[in-house]
């Protein structure tokens, strides 16, 4: 059984899993929020959308990767879907929402990250601009990508006026993986945006 992460929670990655983890996938996945019907009878939520589709929320899932000195040393993101050093592999933008399940993955091979990197943090920013507050049912979650076991699921339950959230860290700790639920909203339209609300949490 997964673990459901309240905010702060930390968990040991192996101990829930099992076992040794050194493949996995950190899943992203939302809806577009159902706002109040118009007089005509769509929905007000449309409004917000972007582009041809109308009522897409295009969120962007990131992960920043931290040395001990809390200095980033890559980032990997829609413009960069590869770490330098090829641990970590982002499978390509959602712009919509559109579907059942993971909307956006970001694959790591923890056995392959380098030993000058200590921690990995996961954010989430609305491109697109709308804020959380017509965003629904947003998850993140850690999956073995072994077996395709659910480790953990932490879901975002933070609507409101913010457009980004800073949603995990993935570290090492006395030699094993542990996974902290960090759940803090920011706003920006990339992870740029967010870096002065990610480094104190690297």
């Amino acid at each position: 059984m997964a673990v459901s992460l309240q905010k702060g929670q930390k968990i040991s990655l192996s101990k829930e899993a099992g076992g040794e983890l050194a493949q996995v996938k950190l899943g992203l996945g939302w809806d577009v929020a159902q706002g109040p019907q118009d007089k005509k009878g769509g929905f007000l939520g449309k409004l917000f959308g972007g582009g041809s589709g109308g009522d897409s929320i295009d969120l962007d899932a990131s992960c920043i990767m931290f040395d001990a000195n809390k200095q980033a040393v890559d980032a990997i993101w829609f413009s960069q879907l590869k770490s330098k050093d090829g641990s970590i592999v982002h499978t390509g933008d959602n712009r919509t929402g559109d579907g059942d399940g993971d909307d956006e993955v970001i694959n790591v091979d923890l056995s392959r990250v380098p030993a000058n990197v200590v921690s990995l943090v996961f954010t989430v920013n609305s491109f697109t601009g709308q804020t959380f507050e017509t965003v629904e049912n947003a998850f993140c979650r850690i999956v073995n990508a072994n077996n395709n076991s659910e480790v953990a699921r932490y879901n975002l339950s933070a609507q409101g006026g913010h457009t980004a959230m800073v949603m995990a860290k993935v570290y090492r700790h006395n030699n094993e993986w542990k996974m902290h639920a960090i759940g803090e909203t920011a706003s920006g339209r990339t992870f740029h945006d967010l870096m002065p609300a990610i480094t104190p949490h690297a």
